[in-house]
């Protein structure tokens, strides 16, 4: 399997590299007429959420995603209103309990398989029902100076839609 992108948590005043995904028992339980598209190898999931920690409730605060045209012959792009239709501008993430893994610092291993890749931490948050219950660092290693750091898409492939 392809490294794949990571969904991005804004937590504490950062942007970080989410390397799980909230939103797969969302969208395994769900009862919607469309999933997100598979347009790449390094985005099996079709989707890129965007996330929150606010007063220890986890939010889904937007989505990136393609979904199938209703004719079903083109992408369309969808966002969080097309998941969520009640949605104003966040979701709370109630379907979720586990840990989000979140990366750190410079990289010590690449490895070219979903969120395998170490860096120098781990952040682990735990959630229970979209609640953050706790938190804790896990120290990896020392990269080296110029290693590369996470937090970063290095590069992205851009699909054009006609829309």
């Amino acid at each position: 399997m392809t490294a794949q992108f990571s969904e991005k948590l804004h937590y504490k005043g950062e942007t970080l590299s989410l390397c799980s995904t909230p939103l797969g028992p969302f969208f395994k339980n769900s009862r919607l007429p469309y999933q997100p598209v598979d347009l790449s190898t390094a985005l099996h999931r079709g989707y890129v959420g965007h996330w929150s920690i606010e007063k220890d409730h986890l939010y889904l605060v937007g989505i990136d995603a393609k979904i199938y045209s209703k004719e079903g012959q083109e992408y369309i792009k969808a966002g969080l209103a097309d998941f969520f239709p009640d949605a104003r501008d966040k979701v709370f993430a109630h379907w979720f309990t586990g840990d989000l893994r979140c990366e750190m610092g410079g990289l010590l291993k690449y490895r070219h398989a979903g969120f395998a890749s170490t860096y120098e931490q781990d952040l682990y948050i735990r959630v229970r029902r979209g609640v953050v219950l706790q938190e804790h660092i896990v120290v990896n290693g020392v990269a080296e100076p110029h290693a590369r750091r996470a937090h970063i898409v290095a590069a992205q492939t851009v699909y054009r839609t006609d829309d």
